[in-house]
């Protein structure tokens, strides 16, 4: 007989939604930061916005050892610990005066910490939880990456209203004070140290459906192959994959994450209706992340392609944002932009 109680998967899941949008909102509200910082210290658009680039560059380098981290420890003490070192690396750029201050404070310990309280041991543990549903709940996790967009408004008005020092200990002991606690009190690695099974199913169901599922896999070529990392970059599958995410999330998704708000700005919107904007941004990435978990349904390729074709058509209108005369340009980018970027995580 089904039990009644609700599955504890789903209690992992919120926790780390919690953890995207507390860890998120530290990188993704850069763009509301970045034109105060400039303002207040004079170094240039270029040399301000290398702290992001080295945040970025950061993270991929040291996403794989957060992996492992994973694997190795309990997930709970690496996501606490990582969230500990990356709010605390935030709210001291608060008390920063020079540029390599940022570069290593918001470019080295804020990424290394969001790295190993982020999207690759999160969505890690989630995928222990889920089987049938992994693609809704990573859906559900990408929708916590697009609110933290949305908390850009929010920041704004904690600059607008405390300048950006205050903002910045402000989001930092909110990311850690928020992630670290629930992690540790609440994570576990396996459906299985709670005495249940993926996706909350019985015993009886869990044979049952790996059963169909070995089925169903061993009907393609592909699936009865053993892969390894070399064996998969021996096939154009791996680069094609490889070089679209590289493109699509690894450079146009950070360049608008780095500097929409400014060129927002730049066609003469005030701070907190280019934020709002920027926000807006984030509300058509949860819409787009939400779409992309259908792809369960009716398959990833007709997902993901049409995602990718359109954000490469919207990205071309970033460079138009600057240009006070396109009044309709700003919400038009935010929705299309936003929705076709957010469809392609999940997948």
């Amino acid at each position: 007989m089904r039990s009644t109680r609700v599955f504890y998967g789903w209690v992992i899941l919120a926790i780390g939604f919690v953890a995207i949008v507390g860890g998120y909102i530290c990188r993704n509200t850069f763009s509301v930061f970045y034109p105060s910082i400039v303002d207040e210290f004079g170094w240039g658009r270029g040399n301000t916005a290398l702290i992001f680039s080295i945040n970025v560059l950061v993270y991929g380098l040291f996403a794989p050892v957060a992996g492992g981290l994973i694997d190795r420890f309990k997930p709970r003490y690496v996501l606490a610990a990582g969230a500990i070192i990356m709010g605390t690396g935030v709210a001291l750029c608060g008390l920063a005066e020079e540029k390599w201050q940022f570069y290593l404070l918001y470019g080295v310990v804020a990424s290394i910490g969001l790295s190993m309280a982020g999207w690759v041991p999160v969505t890690t543990l989630v995928g222990h939880w889920f089987i049938r549903r992994r693609a809704l709940s990573l859906g559900i996790l990408g929708a916590g990456f697009g609110a933290s967009l949305v908390f850009a408004f929010v920041a704004q008005y904690l600059i607008t209203s405390l300048g950006w020092r205050s903002a910045y200990l402000f989001i930092g002991v909110f990311a850690a004070a928020t992630i670290a606690p629930l992690t540790i009190l609440f994570v576990r690695r396996r459906p299985e140290d709670k005495g249940l099974f993926p996706d909350g199913v019985t015993a009886e169901e869990s044979a049952t459906l790996a059963t169909a599922h070995e089925s169903d896999v061993r009907r393609t070529a592909w699936s009865r192959t053993e892969w390894t990392l070399g064996r998969a970059a021996r096939t154009y599958q791996f680069w094609l994959l490889f070089f679209v995410a590289f493109t699509i999330m690894g450079i146009v998704e950070q360049i608008a994450i780095a500097h929409q708000v400014y060129f927002y700005r730049d066609a003469g919107y005030t701070p907190l209706t280019a934020a709002g904007f920027y926000s807006a941004f984030g509300v058509s990435f949860i819409a787009g992340t939400l779409a992309g978990a259908v792809s369960d349904r009716i398959g990833r390729e007709r997902v993901f392609i049409p995602a990718c074709l359109v954000c490469a058509a919207a990205t071309s209108l970033l460079f138009l944002l600057d240009n006070a005369d396109y009044s309709w340009l700003p919400p038009i980018f935010a929705i299309v932009f936003g929705f076709s970027l957010g469809a392609g995580p999940c997948v």
